[in-house]
């Protein structure tokens, strides 16, 4: 993993707050029962061994909670104000899962007292509040401002942006950061970018520059560049261990719907690996197959009384079936609840309208991307799609092993057939149910923009994404965000 070891670090000692606050709250909890009891080792001794087990859950809970919320993000960190919000938020959030959990593991001593709920949420927000919020965050100010601390950072890219951006780190940056220098194609080796800061060679050499310098951090700062371009830039910069992330143009699409890590307030995306790939994908497969099983089990009613209107509604079969290009370009079946009239041949306008939008890249004219023949919706068709209902019989396809619950979007044949190589990118892991792009707004998202936070997705993935990406496709789903 090439995550900062401040996050790390942080997680730790998150984990080991929220537990400990538990423990207190709940020996308040037993001097409050039993006030005649004086002897404090007894009120711990009465703490049932099975709740360690509960505090344990909900440290784990909440940590992840806590990673939601940014707040393993060094600018959030570094900020009083901000970190006080999403700590607050994150308790809230936490408190009602302890209830939820409690309620369903019947923990008595939890549902029984509120006390319990009371004294852990204002323990957890003062002890926060105080030592990570003032002391953590002071001392990581004084190590880095003192240099004790420091990143070594090589920039890709000695154009404009990448001019600005060094320049931004270097007078108004306090998070520890040591410019090393430049790498830049277009520019002799050794020439002065800015005072004292070279060009070091090409991208070529940047496993020759990290033999001779130590460095901890890519960023590629570089926007009057090709896709194609900036994407083997990336691969070039994964022979080096060190983390690689982005500062380019080309890429906004990220931050425009995601909070990202800031340098003095530039956003920059990480576009490295983070999980070990292997136990990733052998992780999300079991994820995959126990989640679209339980999922199928517990949607059965749904899925029948949507299958029987759909039946009595309009002529044709209930799920629509076609091929979708899957991993590494092969096709598979794809299942959908049928949504449109029947017709004979291939919908030959959406092509049109399809192509168009994907060469183009444009929005259309009501700022709506996602391309559909809507003379062809049936009733049922467009509330299916507006909640996307439509999708959950790809759960089959999930358990089958063709498609993941959560992944880039899964192409059709015609639209893979002209794709850019860039764009071929994102057929290198299994398609999924759900996506960056189904929850950053869907129809609203261009086509390139959709590629990118398919690439995003890709390079980042791990099964705290997934999980995150999943909780935030079920509000998308009940409130029919960008549907269509």
């Amino acid at each position: 993993m090439k995550l900062p070891l401040y996050k790390y670090l942080y997680a730790a000692f998150d984990f080991a707050v929220i537990f400990i606050t538990q423990i207190i709250a709940a020996f308040f909890v037993n001097i409050y029962k039993h006030p005649m009891i004086n002897d404090y080792a007894t009120h711990f001794a009465d703490i049932p061994v099975a709740l360690y087990i509960f505090f344990f859950v909900v440290s784990f809970v909440l940590v992840f909670i806590f990673q939601s919320n940014n707040l393993y993000k060094l600018h959030i960190c570094l900020s009083k104000a901000n970190q006080i919000v999403a700590i607050s938020k994150s308790l809230f959030y936490g408190l009602i899962f302890v209830i939820v959990y409690s309620f369903f593991i019947k923990s008595g001593f939890i549902l029984e007292s509120r006390l319990f709920i009371l004294c852990f949420g204002i323990l957890a927000l003062i002890n926060f509040s105080i030592i990570r919020v003032l002391i953590i965050r002071w001392v990581i100010i004084r190590l880095y401002k003192d240099k004790i601390i420091k990143k070594n950072v090589l920039i890709i890219g000695a154009g404009k942006a990448g001019k600005f951006l060094a320049t931004k780190l270097h007078l108004e940056d306090d998070n520890g950061i040591s410019i090393l220098g430049f790498l830049d194609d277009k520019i002799k080796k050794g020439v002065e970018i800015l005072p004292n800061l070279y060009n070091l060679g090409n991208t070529d050499e940047i496993e020759e520059v990290n033999s001779n310098k130590k460095i901890n951090e890519v960023i590629i700062a570089i926007d009057n560049i090709t896709y194609e371009r900036l994407l083997q830039i990336i691969d070039k910069c994964q022979a080096i261990n060190a983390r690689i992330s982005l500062s380019s143009s080309l890429f906004d699409i990220i931050s425009e719907k995601m909070v990202t890590e800031q340098y003095s307030e530039i956003p920059i995306i990480e576009v490295s690996p983070r999980v070990n790939e292997g136990i990733n994908i052998f992780f999300k497969r079991v994820v995959d197959f126990i989640g679209a099983l339980v999922g199928l089990v517990l949607l059965s009613p749904l899925l029948f009384i949507i299958a029987v209107i759909i039946k009595l509604t309009s002529k044709g079969p209930v799920l629509f079936t076609h091929d979708r290009v899957g991993k590494d370009g092969k096709y598979f079946k794809f299942y959908k609840f049928r949504s449109m009239t029947v017709v004979k041949d291939d919908d030959e306008e959406r092509k049109k309208m399809m192509l168009e939008f994907m060469k183009n890249d444009k929005h259309q004219a009501d700022n709506d991307t996602k391309i559909i023949n809507n003379s062809r919706v049936t009733k049922i068709g467009k509330l299916i799609r507006k909640t996307s209902i439509d999708e959950l019989p790809q759960l089959i396809n999930v358990i089958k092993g063709e498609m993941s619950l959560v992944g880039p979007r899964p192409a059709l044949p015609y639209e893979y057939e002209h794709y850019d190589n860039w764009q071929k990118r994102r057929v290198k892991v299994l398609p999924g149910c759900t996506g960056l792009w189904q929850i950053s707004g869907r129809s609203n998202v261009n086509f390139n923009d959709s590629v990118v936070l398919d690439l995003f997705y890709i390079n980042n993935m791990s099964p705290w994404l997934d999980l995150q990406i999943i909780l935030k496709t079920i509000p998308v789903m009940l409130f029919a965000k960008g549907g269509k």
